[in-house]
């Protein structure tokens, strides 16, 4: 044996096992970093929103006010009648009990309600320290002190902020192990193989496992925010993505083994095959992704870069990682159903009678290609009629959280005994001089119950104001001839804060905050206002800004990009047109499920963004798995033989790519937060729809219809293989030998 071959024999085997070794060295440092996710994540809604934003203007200063960054949380206790002093003694008891527990900054005294069956403390956190754990003691000692008499709930921001971290803590355990028990399950059914499965589910931890670690440090260094939501997303995609690439090579890899060739050889031609439609369905889902760059919400920015990180490190993992476990393992992946020579090659002519499920489909196209492509479009238009029904104008905070929540809870308490937005002010912040008129126009608005000012030498950090003779007067804080205090200034401005009739996080209190606006923009000063209610607000008209603004760009680059790799205007506008149809016939039949099988409340306004970006990215890659076949077939068996050829080679791949991205959405219905259970739906049931519908159904039978024009302007759309009246090259010519035809 010549040492050249001796040398290539030993470079079939060294470099597969160098790259095995690579990614098991990744993967077991990035492992870890699953349960330290939380070190460097935030669901800090504030934070997300642009500089320009009122309430983040207003959430900049309120330390200089307030003395500390702090978020609110409400302690109710009720009651089965009027309290007593004895109850209102233990409500004090346990007031100070929390005032002494640490990342607590004020605690209230107890404040009674008017029906005297209430009372309620406000505790100011830290903002900075850990919220949730810091909620969580204060329901211990609740729980532990608070008098046997009454029941007690911790509400207000804080006690939501708490609920929610809980709702997300199943994201890298429950979650995972759904995700992949569902992806395992469908690759056994497809291949019944117990190796395979592994194989793939291997590339897809990997990818993950690579990718958490790079976005942790990201993260770490500020680059990136990362919150609970983002952390799902990334999960999931990874998974699904990784999986989906994962599976086309798998199956050009069978292909060759079916066609008899050697382990090495079948993994080098599986990797030429499937590396152009792999980077252009990775690349088209990067780019979509980085217009969320665009973002005035810093989530939405982060997910985009975040996301990309993980589409690429499933990209690599799918053209390293798993082509080298193949290469090593070979046909045994297979077993007991081991592709034997001759399994791989295609009918010569679909059009004929033919056996298997995609050939009969192929030829069904084909027979009625017309027809099936108006039927498809029509049903696909009368879903998206459901559109309209859609509710994603935002939902209270209330709501963001299907399964249990004592802060949703104590809110309906506090609500049936104090003004509902007890806890969670408006802050409004005026010149001084102008404090007193503004006082007048917060007090006299709709949906205002009471006014007060920010006053340091007061026992809850503010005082009730009213206005005589022009003046600001502040009600005195103490026994009668105690004086009254004075609003603390800061640069010139006071802080006026103003208690809501309405839940800081209901729709109503949201509408208030913006008639409050427009009357403070008509008004002969300045005032901005912020606080949690116009956080919402302003989260919420950011998030319409934002898909206003991002989907359109997103349609066109997908578009561009579309038209590089297919070499063709008009097959790519179809394509887009096919997948918007679709995410349109998506949303139309998710809202008809959310408002009267659900039951929903509402939507956020990210969800139909959000979905929009993963259905169109996504929903085009098995478009582009099918087209790029298609072309290849096209370039030797003429634009409609090679669409049913294409058809044919790619439908069970596509199909099982498309059932498990579907799958591990579905997963995130897990994860109890409403957005997350909508998102699930709508990518999930959009995936299955591209797959049965869009991809097995009306795009080949439109192309088929439209024939060779579907590659216009390129010379394809000229000169086609199939066409005997053009001089075409017969069925055997070699792929190089009719491009050259086309060059010349």
């Amino acid at each position: 044996m010549s040492s050249a071959s001796t040398s290539s024999r030993w470079l079939r085997i060294a470099l597969p096992l160098v790259l095995v070794v690579i990614w098991l060295a990744g993967g077991s440092i990035g492992g870890p970093y699953f349960g330290k996710v939380e070190e460097v994540s935030t669901n800090d809604q504030s934070s997300f929103l642009p500089q320009s934003a009122e309430s983040t203007q207003v959430q900049e200063r309120l330390d200089d006010f307030l003395g500390g960054d702090a978020i609110p949380a409400l302690v109710v206790f009720e009651g089965t009648g009027s309290l007593d002093a004895a109850d209102l003694e233990g409500v004090q008891t346990v007031a100070d009990e929390i005032g002494a527990l640490e990342g607590v900054l004020e605690v209230s005294p107890a404040i009674p309600s008017e029906d005297g069956e209430a009372a309620q403390v406000v505790v100011s956190i830290d903002a900075s320290a850990e919220v949730t754990d810091i909620v969580g003691e204060v329901r211990e000692l609740v729980a532990a002190d608070a008098p046997d008499s009454l029941r007690a709930w911790v509400t207000g921001p804080a006690g939501f902020t708490a609920d929610l971290a809980t709702g997300f803590t199943g994201i890298d355990g429950l979650l995972l192990l759904v995700a992949l028990g569902a992806v395992f399950v469908i690759l056994v059914v497809v291949y019944r193989s117990p190796l395979l499965p592994i194989l793939v589910l291997l590339t897809s931890v990997f990818a993950l496992c690579v990718a958490l670690l790079s976005v942790w440090w990201l993260a770490k260094a500020g680059i990136v925010v990362l919150n609970g939501q983002v952390q799902g997303i990334l999960f999931i995609l990874v998974i699904g993505a990784a999986t989906d690439y994962a599976l086309l090579y798998v199956a050009r890899f069978r292909e060759a083994i079916g066609e008899g060739r050697r382990r090495w050889d079948a993994a080098t031609a599986a990797w030429k095959g499937s590396i152009e439609p792999i980077l252009a369905s990775g690349g088209t889902v990067i780019a979509g992704l980085l217009c969320l760059l665009l973002s005035d919400l810093a989530s939405n920015r982060a997910l985009g870069p975040i996301a990309s990180i993980g589409i690429a490190f499933a990209m690599l993992s799918a053209l390293t990682f798993l082509p080298a476990l193949l290469a090593l393992v070979g046909r045994a992946a297979f077993w007991p159903f081991i592709p034997k020579t001759g399994m791989a090659e295609l009918p010569a002519d679909l059009t004929q009678p033919t056996r298997g499920l995609w050939a009969k489909l192929a030829r069904f196209v084909a027979r009625r290609a017309r027809v099936v492509w108006i039927l498809s479009t029509v049903v696909l238009l009368a879903a998206s009629v459901g559109v309209t029904q859609l509710k994603a104008d935002g939902v209270p905070a209330s709501e963001l959280v299907l399964g249990e929540s004592p802060a949703r809870d104590g809110g309906v308490v506090l609500a049936e005994h104090f003004p509902a937005g007890s806890g969670s002010p408006l802050y409004v912040i005026v010149s001084e001089g102008d404090a007193p008129e503004a006082a007048e126009l917060v007090a006299g608005q709709d949906g205002v119950d009471s006014v007060g000012v920010v006053a340091a030498d007061t026992p809850s950090g503010q005082a009730a104001v009213s206005v005589e003779g022009g003046e600001l007067v502040l009600a005195p804080q103490g026994p009668p001839g105690t004086p009254a205090p004075e609003p603390t200034v800061d640069g010139g401005d006071v802080m006026l804060v103003a208690t809501l009739s309405d839940a800081a996080d209901s729709l109503e209190a949201e509408q208030t905050v913006r008639e409050l606006r427009a009357s403070l923009a008509d008004a002969p000063f300045e005032g901005i206002v912020g606080g949690t209610t116009a956080v919402d607000l302003d989260t919420n008209d950011t998030s319409i800004r934002d898909r206003t603004v991002i989907i359109p760009v997103i349609l066109v680059v997908v578009l561009l990009i579309l038209m590089l790799l297919l070499r063709s205007v008009l097959a790519p506008v179809l394509l887009i047109l096919s997948v918007i149809v679709s995410f349109a016939a998506a949303l139309g039949v998710s809202a008809l499920v959310f408002n009267d099988v659900f039951g929903f409340p509402g939507g956020d306004p990210a969800v139909p963004l959000y979905g929009f970006v993963f259905l169109v990215a996504l929903g085009i890659d098995y478009n582009i798995f099918l087209m790029s076949r298609v072309r290849e077939e096209s370039l030797v068996h003429g634009t409609r033989r090679g669409i049913l050829r294409g058809l044919v080679a790619t439908g069970g791949v596509i199909t099982s790519a498309g059932l498990v991205l579907a799958a591990t959405f579905a997963a995130l219905g897990v994860i109890q937060i409403l957005f997350l259970v909508q998102l699930a739906f709508i990518v999930a049931f959009g995936v299955l729809l591209d797959t049965f519908v869009v991809r097995s159904l009306l795009v080949p039978a439109l192309a088929y219809d439209i024939g060779r024009k579907i590659w216009w302007p390129s010379k394809l759309s000229r000169v086609d293989a199939g066409d005997a009246s053009a001089d075409a090259a017969p069925e055997e010519m070699t792929r190089a030998e009719y491009r050259r035809t086309l060059d010349a």
